[in-house]
């Protein structure tokens, strides 16, 4: 964390919020990307607004790595996903589709992902999304303690 940014942090919470405001009150959706994505297959009578949300949220996040390469990475260091811990001995390309998986798995039980209910669920007061946010949390703080990856 010897990277964090206060001032990129503000930039892109504010962002993130603004955004699941304009979906909330343009189209009366809630912003949860797991949800979006899931729709998509079976396809639901709404593809579109979904296809165009996720690739504006995917050309956003490149232009913005374009535009500002050391943006919250720390320097002009460019970000690279976190290998596997060499004592477990699973090459980096499986652990990342189990962990893939994994977070499938978690936001169908979950009913929806981090997204949906941490930054949507809570503003609207949702008892169920406090819960799974504290769920969320402590899962995430019992597998960096165990893995031992920051």
């Amino acid at each position: 964390m010897e990277s964090f940014s206060p001032l990129s942090a503000a930039i892109g919470g504010s962002l993130i919020g603004l955004a699941a405001a304009v979906l909330w009150l343009g189209n009366g959706r809630i912003a949860g990307i797991s949800g979006i994505f899931g729709q998509l297959l079976p396809p639901a009578q709404t593809v579109i607004w979904r296809l165009v949300f996720l690739v504006v949220l995917v050309a956003a996040t490149f232009v913005a790595a374009k535009l500002l390469p050391g943006l919250g990475v720390g320097g002009n260091v460019p970000a690279k996903l976190v290998d596997a811990p060499p004592a477990w001995g699973v090459p980096s390309p499986i652990w990342l589709a189990i962990a893939g998986l994994l977070v499938g798995v978690g936001t169908k039980i979950g009913n929806g992902c981090t997204s949906g209910h941490g930054v949507c669920g809570l503003a609207r007061l949702s008892l169920r999304s406090l819960v799974a946010v504290l769920v969320f949390f402590g899962v995430a703080i019992v597998t960096v303690t165990v893995t031992g990856i920051v």
